[in-house]
């Protein structure tokens, strides 16, 4: 049995035999900050979570946490795709910060510091955010993975122009949470996954937070859900193993990466049987020309170094026949040994994020940058190479 008593600076349930205090904050508001603080030291809570996982916490808290980054060690195990979509967010974020004066997430950070300096409790009670991707991608059909990147990689670009109507009405609520309703609009089959899973997983651990009264800094937009599941029946332990279980690929989806490969090396043994063997040469130049220009166009428009354009001229023919590694991760790797990330690029780079120019001086992005469009050009260059072949072999 739950009883539910509202102000306006939070919510009060009585779970069990617990009292539940939600605050809903907005992430870029110092309104927010100011009612956390305020509200951790009228209520004394045992325990105080956050909504944040322990990759985020610490991001947060360490300022120089960008200056240990190894991107070489990065672009080796293929992460590459995931820091780029984390950071997607993080510029969204960080603009709309801009607007406000208040760096996101700050309310969430004061809520954490806050309740260590009280000798509180604190426990981190969303789920880590690559799980969350994760489940996105591999529980997503083509097209809807297309819309995906395309909704999160175009708000990397997105130049900001807000009334104040519309600041307003941010600094009442999650901006990280708005970014994925909209996203979830856009695509409702995933909206589960980006909102009501994460609902699922907070709630879960607010309820099983240790000390009889527990207080919870969470975004506004996640307080219905939450709510919701506190006043409903208790969450399974099994429930919340299931959603931070990330599903593995699908027959289908480790085949595809070979499906072109191996039209490919059919056209050429057709053409080596059936065809004009004369046309073979001009159906392997077809198929460097079109891989290696459009790869190195990529690695141009990411203002790449000129070693690093060359490299990707000579590696997309390659590596567009072995799905196991890609044009971008060469790319990347060549950048990051010939323009180096410098110290400044390292303790800039959440700064320089925030604008369109930024991602191209700042080094680090750069080689983000090289990576992304040099992979671009090499997956439209082999199309285009497909529609040569055909017509050649």
């Amino acid at each position: 049995m739950t009883d539910l008593e509202t102000t306006p600076e939070y919510t009060s349930l009585r779970v069990d035999d617990k009292d539940i205090i939600l605050v809903g904050t907005a992430h870029i508001s110092q309104e927010s900050v100011d009612t956390v603080v305020r509200t951790i030291d009228d209520i004394v809570p045992d325990t105080v979570c956050v909504e944040l996982d322990a990759q985020r916490y610490q991001s947060l808290i360490n300022k120089t946490g960008w200056e240990s980054l190894n991107i070489k060690e990065l672009i080796k195990k293929k992460q590459i795709p995931f820091l780029l979509a984390n950071l997607a967010l993080s510029s969204y974020q960080k603009r709309m910060g801009l607007h406000t004066g208040v760096k996101p997430g700050a309310e969430l950070a004061a809520a954490a510091q806050t309740a260590e300096e009280r000798g509180m409790e604190v426990e981190l009670v969303d789920r880590n955010i690559r799980t969350t991707l994760l489940r996105v991608w591999r529980k997503t059909g083509l097209w809807n993975k297309i819309k995906v990147m395309t909704s999160l990689f175009g708000s990397l670009f997105e130049k900001q122009e807000l009334s104040e109507a519309e600041l307003a009405k941010l600094r009442e609520t999650d901006t990280l949470s708005s970014m994925l309703e909209e996203m979830s609009k856009l695509l409702p089959s995933v909206k589960q996954i980006l909102v009501d899973e994460r609902d699922t997983h907070m709630a879960y651990h607010i309820r099983n937070a240790p000390g009889e009264r527990v207080l919870a800094v969470v975004g506004a937009a996640h307080l219905p859900g939450i709510i919701r599941h506190l006043e409903g029946q208790e969450i399974l332990p099994e429930t919340i193993t299931e959603i931070n279980t990330i599903p593995p690929k699908t027959t289908f989806s480790k085949l595809v990466p070979w499906l072109i490969p191996g039209i490919v090396i059919v056209l050429f043994i057709a053409g080596f049987f059936f065809g004009d063997r004369d046309q073979l040469a001009n159906a392997a130049t077809a198929w460097i020309l079109a891989n290696g220009v459009f790869s190195a166009i990529g690695a141009l428009i990411a203002l790449g170094h000129p070693v690093t354009i060359a490299t990707a001229f000579v590696a997309a023919p390659i590596t567009s026949l072995n799905p196991t590694i890609g044009a971008g991760f060469v790319t990347g790797l060549v950048q990051s040994f010939v323009a180096a990330p410098t110290v400044r690029d390292m303790e800039h780079v959440g700064e320089d994020l925030v604008t369109i120019k930024g991602w191209w001086q700042n080094r680090l992005a750069r080689v983000l940058l090289v990576f992304l469009f040099s992979s671009l050009g090499s997956s439209i260059g082999t199309f285009v190479a497909l529609g040569w072949l055909k017509n050649l072999l």
